[in-house]
């Protein structure tokens, strides 16, 4: 690692091998705290490269604990986090809806760094348990419709790095990660990120995975449809940029999706989105979201339509279903 953080404090970049050796040292203990955090470091200063993410991904990806999913054709709804924005948690809202909807959703997702509330911190809250029994996560799809796949169990150098990256509290490298290394590689993606940047670098390689995809930024700086201004979309086949009035959406402000001071403010907006008991704002952000996700999976379906099944989904409760029988979901 000594040679690694001298080479980077060169400002030199690493190669695609480089960059998945690095990882790999990380995860298998080889490297203490104070060098991983130099090392995140490096990239909080500057931007990864594509190479670098290439490299990075390919190590969490040949280390982690796999979770063969393909019979249900699987979407993970999940945005990188890290932008700041401290919104109420959207993707994972957008998720259950998806699953109302009798699409099968493998949602990836960790601890919040830089929110109040990360989709892990949410649904620890609210009392599920997480694991990586194979039997246990196929029983959740079958019988909610969704499962939940928390980081750490999946992936030996999220776990070593994780104490490292609380302390620092700002966003990583890991943020960008996160949607790209799904231990069940779900057949399709929809993916939030907080800039177009990255958008790039995410286009190329989930161009390369041959997945079914579907990229989506607020240019105000959201990893998701924040219904603020315009946003972007990309995926295998096109690249669009709209704004919410074009679907039928409102204009809001950004106090108006915020996610509150605390967890127990982020879990009471959490379950007014699922009883009905919410802003319109809170509703057609988890809608928008939502609906995006389903034409990932609908690819031939109109947004217009996708956007009439999420609200069904939501407004018939079978949403809030799906969230109850995947927390009372035991073997």
């Amino acid at each position: 690692m000594k040679e690694i953080l001298n080479h980077l404090f060169e400002n030199k970049v690493l190669t695609k091998r480089q960059a998945k050796e690095v990882l790999i040292s990380i995860a298998k203990g080889d490297c203490n705290k104070s060098q991983i955090a130099a090392f995140l470091s490096v990239y909080i200063m500057r931007s990864v490269t594509v190479e670098e993410l290439d490299g990075f991904r390919d190590a969490l990806l040949e280390l982690c604990l796999v979770a063969d999913l393909s019979e249900f054709d699987t979407v993970d709804v999940c945005g990188t986090g890290g932008d700041g924005k401290n919104t109420f948690n959207i993707s994972t809202l957008a998720g259950f809806v998806v699953a109302g909807t009798g699409i099968k959703v493998a949602k990836h997702g960790n601890y919040g760094v830089s929110s109040v509330s990360g989709s892990s911190d949410m649904m620890e809250f609210f009392g599920f348990t997480f694991t990586n029994r194979i039997d246990m996560l196929k029983l959740q799809i079958e019988q909610a419709g969704i499962t939940f796949l928390h980081a750490p169990l999946f992936h030996p150098a999220i776990k070593m790095v994780a104490p490292v990256r609380k302390e620092l509290g700002v966003k990583t490298f890991f943020n960008m990660l996160g949607p790209l290394v799904n231990p069940s590689f779900p057949k399709y993606q929809c993916t939030g990120v907080f800039n177009l940047t990255l958008a790039r670098l995410y286009q190329y390689l989930l161009q390369q995975s041959q997945k079914n995809f579907l990229i989506l930024h607020s240019l105000q700086g959201y990893d998701e449809i924040s219904l603020t201004g315009s946003f972007k979309m990309i995926s295998n086949e096109k690249e669009e940029q709209s704004v919410p009035e074009q679907y039928g959406f409102t204009r809001y402000l950004a106090q108006d999706i915020s996610g509150g001071d605390s967890i127990t403010d982020a879990a009471k907006i959490f379950m007014g989105v699922l009883n009905g008991d919410c802003t319109p704002a809170q509703r057609e952000v988890t809608i928008a979201n939502a609906a995006f996700a389903i034409h990932t999976v609908k690819s031939t379906v109109s947004i217009t339509d996708c956007i009439a099944e999420a609200s069904e989904s939501l407004e018939s409760k079978r949403a809030l279903h799906s969230f109850s029988k995947l927390l009372n979901t035991t073997l």
